[in-house]
């Protein structure tokens, strides 16, 4: 019996893993057109939350404008237009405006109005506006 409970165990680990391994391939941009309030970044899906004042407004002609809040307090809010595409599934997004070095973002998640990316280093929840 001790068997099979730890074959269990280690049978749902190995299906939670699994179930995160398989990203959400895009077609094209029509799932993600639109804006977006990015609730949080984090260096892993299960890992600490940092809340963000941002929104992501992606845009039919490839334009992917980031408007936050200026946490120095110059101004309201400071808005970024960055370049962006879908290719072989992926968000491809510059990782600085006026750079051509660009870097993919997988949807790991998709469900009613939340969506959470995986970029190089950092997962964004984000949840549609």
């Amino acid at each position: 019996m001790k068997k099979i409970t730890t074959l269990l165990a280690a049978l749902a680990v190995m299906l939670s893993i699994s179930a995160h391994a398989e990203d959400i391939k895009l077609q094209d941009n029509s799932k993600i057109l639109g804006k977006w309030k990015v609730n949080a970044e984090s260096l892993g899906l299960d890992k600490e939350k940092k809340a963000l004042h941002v929104s992501w407004d992606f845009q039919k002609n490839g334009t992917l404008l980031t408007i936050g809040e200026d946490s120095l307090g110059r101004t309201k809010e400071m808005d970024i237009a960055i370049k962006y595409s879908v290719e072989n599934g992926v968000i491809k997004k510059q990782s600085a405006p006026g750079r051509e070095k660009y870097e993919d973002c997988a949807v790991v998640e998709m469900s009613g109005k939340d969506m959470t990316l995986k970029c190089r280093s950092l997962y964004f929840f984000l949840s549609r506006i």
